[in-house]
């Protein structure tokens, strides 16, 4: 790090490289040029070549004699000799008639002349080269490295961004939070007659996905002042101090176009905690940070400068960034429920041809838990399913493919499967199903298929819940489990053994179980005892123990019991429905997809 803290020395080195090139190029590839074309003798080859009439013309310099001659071929070259003080050279010229000789009048150059030949010329070029290879160099790494201290923050206005609230769907509490904001910074005037001050920075936080870059877009849209966007790895660069540096030329502009919003994307990249480990003060991250927190301390709310800025690492930023006066309002931005996955659904399909049939709620049912990029995807992929079956609007059918495209990846049509295995991924799909269609507190069977798919899936059951729950009973996830273990236990039924197909199923049910455990006190053993900490929430929402060894192999067990217990119950709801699993396992190698109807209809019937 020491020596990038000098970002001349690159230049400088290059600027040496080259300097030695031009030397070695003057000192012995010019050179030799030049002798291949000029032949060196002695004065006695001179002498004779004067008396055998082959000579030319002569030129007589301060110390050599340079002459021209016909060699034994009758071809012309020129040599050079040494000057020797010879009083007859001049009468030995002049008896032959044919010389022509001379001698070369010693030329001056003007002092200037001289002085631009041999300093400014040189000098000229050297520097030419030099800033040539500085150039390359900056290319290769990506950057201009003498723009020092400049912010690269794009600046939009209202007509450049193209997105409004009225683009936003599914986040109203952070759209009610974020029009706040904006109503400040056209009328400030109310505010301060009352005496509220407005928050400094407003933080987005939510899962990937969700829009948080997209509201900041309609925040720019609606407010009709200049909006500074820029990215939090773009404050850390290659030298240190560059990234302090920018956040205060980023500010010193805020300031001076006040009132204005400034949109920090992923600020995690230089926001995270600072601890003892690493370099300390001298990280180039930890300076970026300490120069954030001091301008944000710096100006006044009054001027009309708002932060925003957006993560899915909120647990990571250091405490002095979420303290009240610098970030002082934090707007989640969550996954959507029913009613917002369904308006989201239908402001993307704002641009798409769409059939009469369209079922917007029927989709956003199927996709709990998606979020406001993955609906736009489906919408998409929906679009383009209808072009490829030759219509020119979008069915039903486009968007429900869609969403197995996005959940379960493309039908794979060419995979060949054994009549055997097939037989096999029939009951075992059938299994799921009737367990969950036997059990009282479960979600609806959907759509059973064997069609394998792209992401691996040799088949699936799709269950769509008629409506959207925020809490999870104990029974409801106990059926969760026997659902999953369905599978498994078609095959030990029917086949007296069981394959690798319910890998997935084993790590859905696992991980339920252990949840139900260690996180939502759903355990006999340990109450409402907490032995299970999640990190990164947004994330993927990783989960570490924090408990003894022992108290640990005690919640395997537990783990374990569950999900034994629900696996016994799944296999003696299929033994009360034996005939039902053969019928509609061969219905559904027959037809490779059923619907939901079908499915209730037939068992039933």
């Amino acid at each position: 790090m020491k020596e990038a803290k000098n970002p001349k020395k690159p230049i400088i080195y290059f600027y040496a490289v080259t300097l030695a090139i031009v030397l070695l190029l003057n000192a012995f590839v010019f050179p030799s040029i030049v002798e291949k074309q000029i032949t060196e003798v002695d004065y006695g080859t001179f002498l004779t070549q004067v008396e055998k009439g082959n000579v030319k013309t002569v030129e007589i310099q301060d110390n050599k004699i340079a002459f021209t001659a016909a060699n034994e071929a009758g071809k012309e070259g020129i040599y050079v000799t040494g000057l020797v003080n010879d009083p007859e050279l001049v009468n030995r010229l002049r008896a032959d008639k044919n010389i022509k000789f001379s001698k070369v009048i010693p030329k001056e150059n003007s002092p200037l002349t001289n002085f631009i030949m041999s300093w400014v010329f040189p000098i000229a070029v050297f520097f030419a080269l030099g800033q040539i290879l500085s150039s390359s160099m900056q290319k290769r790494m990506g950057g201009n490295t003498m723009s020092f201290g400049k912010s690269n923050a794009k600046v939009y206005v209202e007509a450049q961004t193209g997105k409004t609230f009225k683009d936003v769907a599914g986040e109203d509490e952070a759209k009610e939070a974020l029009t706040e904001i904006v109503d400040f910074l056209h009328n400030p005037g109310k505010y301060k007659e009352i005496g509220a001050i407005m928050p400094k920075g407003v933080l987005l936080v939510g899962p990937p996905g969700t829009g948080k870059t997209l509201l900041a877009k309609a925040v720019a849209g609606e407010s009709k002042v200049p909006f500074f966007s820029i990215s939090g790895s773009e404050f850390v660069e290659m030298f240190v101090g560059m990234g302090a540096a920018r956040v205060r030329d980023l500010f010193k502009q805020a300031q001076a176009k006040a009132p204005c919003i400034v949109f920090i994307d992923e600020i995690d990249t230089i926001g995270k905690k600072r601890d003892s480990g690493g370099l300390g003060g001298n990280d180039e991250r930890e300076q970026t940070l300490n120069q954030l927190l001091t301008e944000m301390d710096g100006f006044n709310g009054e001027k009309g400068v708002v932060i925003l800025a957006a993560t899915n690492r909120p647990d990571t930023l250091d405490k002095a960034l979420l303290r009240p006066g610098r970030f002082d309002r934090r707007v989640p931005v969550e996954l959507p429920d029913l009613a917002g996955r369904e308006a989201i659904l239908k402001v993307h399909a704002q641009k798409i041809k769409l059939g009469s049939n369209i079922d917007f709620n029927e989709i956003a049912r199927a996709t709990s838990g998606a979020s406001g990029a993955e609906l736009a995807n489906i919408i998409n992929e929906g679009a383009l399913r209808a072009v490829k079956c030759g219509r020119k609007y979008v069915e039903q059918s486009d968007l429900e493919e869609a969403v197995e495209v996005v959940i379960a990846g493309y039908q794979k049509k060419g995979a060949v499967i054994s009549p055997k295995e097939k037989q096999i991924i029939a009951y075992h799909e059938i299994g799921h199903a009737i367990v969950a269609a036997k059990q009282k507190e479960s979600a609806p069977v959907h759509k059973i298929t064997i069609i394998p798919r792209t992401s691996g899936a040799l088949g699936y059951t799709m269950q769509v819940s008629e409506n959207e729950n925020v809490l999870m009973t104990r029974e409801e996830a106990m059926n969760k489990i026997a659902t999953f273990t369905g599978g498994r236990a078609a095959e030990e039924l029917v086949f007296g053994t069981y394959t690798s197909g319910a890998s997935n199923d084993i790590e859905q049910a696992t991980k339920i179980a252990r949840a139900m455990v260690t996180r939502l006190g759903m355990s006999k053993n340990f109450d409402m005892m907490a032995l299970e900490t999640v990190t990164n929430q947004y994330l993927g929402g990783d989960a570490s123990l924090a408990c003894s060894p022992e108290t640990a192999a005690k919640i395997d067990e537990e783990v374990l019991t569950i999900i034994k217990n629900a696996h016994e119950r799944a296999i003696n709801i299929l033994k009360e429905n034996i005939e039902k699993l053969h019928t509609l396992s061969a219905y559904l190698i027959e037809k490779e997809t059923i619907t939901g109807e079908e499915f209730m209809r037939m068992l039933e019937n």
